[in-house]
């Protein structure tokens, strides 16, 4: 599963040499630094006062400030999709927690948190790491979509032939929407919460009832009620 293969890579990459330990300590510094000047007045002198550590020191790590980014933006994706995949398998939770809880760890972290002069770094990302950031996207929709399937939600959306994906590309169109309209962090959680209450509502309206919760076996995704075993038409 998608989820799961995540989680095994990032709890992997913690078992590496102590010199990896420090890129990543650089690297922390880096994206922090990126937020706040942007790509184009982020100077390396910047970054290395940020970290803590010598010019020289920086540049034994990153040869180049475009280096630097690629290497930074990467390290910041992976991060988060792991974060990300570990709160969509939270199975102690409630699915519209879970969905909250991944798309604030995915999307939320940045409102607010770009500085004024951090406007060129879409461009930049899109210029330096645009595929990168294409295949991660994909990733994590892939992990939500894995999510609302196995929660069993889509089997309520069935009848009207809407598909496990396009569930989750319409949550991930609500997040990146509140990402440019919410003033803070925490407005944009509001309004996830709002979206994915709204989306997992036959659910509770199966534990209020306490009716016996929608499985997908009962109709194929998107398709005709399934022929029952031992039945004739």
């Amino acid at each position: 599963m998608l989820a799961t293969s995540i989680l095994v890579s990032e709890a992997s990459s913690t078992d590496r040499p102590a010199d990896d330990v420090r890129r990543r300590k650089l690297m922390d510094a880096a994206l922090t630094v990126f937020l706040r000047f942007g790509f184009r007045k982020t100077s390396m002198d910047e970054v290395a006062r940020a970290a803590n550590v010598s010019r020289q020191g920086l540049y034994l790590h990153f040869a180049t400030k475009e280096e630097l980014f690629r290497a930074s933006v990467a390290y910041f994706l992976d991060t988060a999709l792991a974060a990300a995949a570990a709160a969509l398998a939270d199975a102690e939770r409630p699915l519209e927690e879970r969905l909250v809880a991944a798309f604030d760890t995915w999307v939320g972290q940045f409102v607010g948190a770009l500085g004024s002069d951090a406007a060129d770094l879409h461009a930049a990302t899109k210029e330096l790491v645009g595929p990168t950031v294409d295949e991660r996207e994909g990733q994590f929709v892939e992990a939500v979509e894995e999510a609302l399937r196995a929660s069993g939600l889509v089997a309520a959306y069935a009848p009207a032939g809407v598909t496990a994906r396009q569930l989750a590309e319409t949550l991930y169109a609500a997040a990146r929407g509140l990402k440019y309209g919410a003033a803070t962090r925490e407005t944009f959680v509001e309004g996830m919460s709002v979206a994915a209450r709204v989306m997992c509502l036959p659910q509770r309206d199966d534990r209020e009832k306490g009716a016996r919760p929608r499985t997908s076996s009962v109709r194929a995704e998107g398709g005709r009620p399934r022929k029952a075993r031992g039945t004739t038409r």
